[in-house]
């Protein structure tokens, strides 16, 4: 892979990772289209999602502090329960160490038949479709405003989160999508998506960084420095933008373009 080729993965990873049309499956189209298929390419991918946590970190960065605040102060049960009927960010954060534990066990158990199916174009093109379908049903959804994520709620949009580690199924639109289902709003919905990214790409990144330093890979650090940072920059960009869609209600506008590309890479992959 050359540098050339990392800008244009990481430009390409870092705007469709908040937008719902799967940055995966665009990543999975992308490498045979540009001949980069090599058993490396699992590795490049993980750190370029790395750059777009760096991208969620640094725009929610108060609402993660705020969460790890009202953590840290309640390790009764007394007070969990206490904190968990009051406080916000505190079911917030249970909410996403909850919702996270279904992509973590999945990753673990599955990680070599998830990595195959990267090297699948014509399923991340299928995928792709099945994304586009499950936007296009947020149109029977009806989010009540105020509405708060809950443990419950949290471990649903979990369970739908672990469903998109498959290239081509969109993890923003797909949890986006669950939490409109579950009446959130669509801003509520998209921030608990997005602050739920940041402990699955963070282990996923920890896991691929322990295999780059047995010498598994192949991938320059040249590559996936830069990968990285053209990815954290563009997810910033990618998420500002997003937020704006969201408040205007029409996340299924992006269900026609991902059945297009879905389409064209059954047809043309």
């Amino acid at each position: 892979m050359t540098v050339l080729q990392a800008v244009l993965l990481g430009i390409l990873q870092g705007f469709t990772e908040f937008l719902p049309v799967s940055s995966s499956g665009h990543l999975v189209l992308a490498q045979e289209l540009l001949e980069v298929q090599s058993a490396s390419n699992l590795t490049f991918d993980v750190f370029v999602h790395f750059g777009t946590l760096i991208s969620v970190v640094f725009y929610f960065w108060k609402d993660i502090v705020e969460i790890l605040k009202s953590i840290s102060k309640s390790f009764t049960m007394a007070s969990f329960r206490e904190s968990y009927a009051t406080n916000e960010y505190f079911r917030l954060g249970c909410a996403i160490v909850v919702g996270s534990i279904p992509a973590a066990v999945v990753g673990l158990l599955f990680r070599d038949a998830i990595k195959d199916t990267f090297t699948e174009p014509k399923l991340a093109a299928v995928n792709l479709v099945l994304t586009g379908l499950i936007l296009f049903l947020t149109r029977l959804s009806r989010p009540k405003e105020g509405k708060d994520v809950g443990a419950l709620s949290g471990m649903v949009i979990g369970i739908a989160q672990a469903v998109a580690i498959l290239p081509g199924i969109s993890r923003s639109g797909t949890t986006i999508s669950t939490g409109l289902y579950l009446r959130l709003s669509h801003v509520q919905a998209a921030r608990f998506s997005f602050l739920l990214s940041v402990p699955v790409i963070a282990g996923a990144s920890l896991v691929e960084a322990n295999t780059m330093m047995g010498g598994g890979v192949d991938v320059g650090l040249d590559v996936i420095l830069i990968g990285t940072a053209v990815a954290a920059l563009a997810g910033y960009l990618s998420i500002k933008a997003m937020l704006k869609v969201l408040q205007k209600r029409k996340i299924s506008w992006f269900a026609l373009y991902c059945f297009l590309v879905g389409v064209a890479g059954i047809i043309f992959v």
